[in-house]
């Protein structure tokens, strides 16, 4: 196989703005250094990317200057664009939609967002959602987007920009939504299933881990898998450990079936719970945040963390994974119910038998993860494989 020029020059670009998104600052020697180029062809590369308002120069701190420090006077540094609008970032919820105008530095907080309320029982909710969007579209006609990356639960078929199956929003179903996005906005929509954008959030904040599950616990209860620091390629765009079944369970879930996990564990399956063992209370998520800090970690949410352990365990024993992310609602309650969803965790993963399972506590990175998926999808994409041939004398 031999390189074409166009897609060694795409692989460069890719390389380089791959460095910066891990660098967060460098200079042109840096960059050129640090991936094995020639100062010529980073530097033209890098004036591509200024023009393109990609990258920025910024002048240099003292803190700064320092870190970098080499011989010589230190260069201008570089940085992806903190200060122009980069992505239109949408996160799409059971009750509402978030969103937000994201720089392309995802060190960077959003430059603007706005929160959509989902229409109520009664109305159409696809012409809802868009003629909301429309008005939203309006209001913000003066920034200028790369594209848009619009993050949603359930079963995603990506390529095909369309959710498949969502137990929790099942009007999505029958929505094109990245079709009603660009109606608005005139730019490309990237559709990413909601875990994976967070699975993404945190390999952009934590580089070091590469090889992992990512479990989240909000409305649903959702997996991803990264190995490589890259998303688990599969056939089957399925991350919803929530709709494995446990027995004994009777609640019936969203997806039609019977006994989910996520209806033990999703925020309503918890509010769910602690009603029926305390009906005498009020049943809000603050006053079980409260009781729990309390009274401890109770038999019934014992069991729930238990059944949830039992799910983890199993996904990470297949995979062969010995390292397991917990982001969303179940970190908000209490160290002590994390730390007893670890311990049954470690207690069902064969690797604790010889070895150590990290089960790590962490914020969502979303706006982190939908900043990852425009620069992958957009600003720096895989340049498509093509094979040249010689004849043969």
């Amino acid at each position: 196989m031999i390189l074409l020029p166009a897609r060694m020059g795409m692989l460069n670009r890719r390389a380089l703005i791959r460095q910066m998104e891990k660098a967060g600052l460098a200079s042109r020697a840096d960059l050129a250094r640090s991936l094995g180029m020639s100062q010529p062809t980073a530097g033209k590369i890098v004036d591509e990317l200024l023009r393109e308002n990609i990258l920025e120069e910024i002048t240099p701190t003292a803190d700064s200057s320092a870190s970098l420090a080499g011989p010589g006077r230190p260069g201008r540094l570089l940085c992806l664009n903190r200060s122009r609008p980069g992505f239109l970032g949408i996160q799409m919820g059971v009750s509402h939609s978030d969103f937000y105008e994201l720089p392309l530095n995802a060190s960077c907080p959003p430059l603007w967002q706005e929160r959509l309320t989902h229409p109520g029982k009664g109305a159409n909710p696809v012409r809802a959602w868009e003629q909301s969007l429309k008005r939203m579209a309006a209001r913000s006609r003066r920034r200028k987007f790369h594209c848009a990356v619009l993050s949603v639960p359930g079963v995603v078929d990506e390529p095909a920009g369309r959710v498949i199956f969502s137990p929790n929003i099942h009007w999505s179903e029958k929505a094109d939504l990245p079709g009603i996005i660009q109606r608005h906005w005139k730019i490309p929509v990237f559709l990413v299933q909601e875990e994976r954008t967070l699975a993404l959030g945190h390999h952009r904040q934590h580089p070091e881990h590469e090889d992992f599950l990512l479990v989240d616990f909000g409305d649903g209860v959702g997996g991803a898998i990264l190995t490589g620091g890259k998303p688990f390629a599969s056939s089957q765009p399925i991350g919803e450990l929530g709709h494995t079944p446990v027995p004994g369970n009777r609640r019936k879930c969203g997806c039609g079936a019977t006994g989910c996990l996520e209806t033990l564990v999703s925020v309503h399956g918890l509010l769910r719970s602690f009603a029926e063992e305390h009906p005498a209370k009020r049943h809000g998520w603050t006053e079980l945040q409260s009781h729990i800090v309390t009274r401890g970690v109770e038999p019934w949410l014992g069991r729930a963390l238990q059944a949830a352990a039992v799910v983890i365990a199993g996904a990470l024993n297949v995979l062969g994974l010995r390292r397991v992310v917990l982001t969303g609602a179940l970190n908000e309650l209490s160290p002590k119910v994390v730390a007893r969803l670890a311990d049954g965790i470690r207690e069902g993963s064969i690797w604790a038998r010889f070895g150590a399972v990290d089960c790590h506590v962490e914020a969502r990175n979303r706006m982190a993860g939908l900043v990852a998926v425009g620069i992958d999808r957009f600003i720096a994409p895989k340049p498509m494989l093509k094979q040249s041939f010689t004849a043969k004398n």
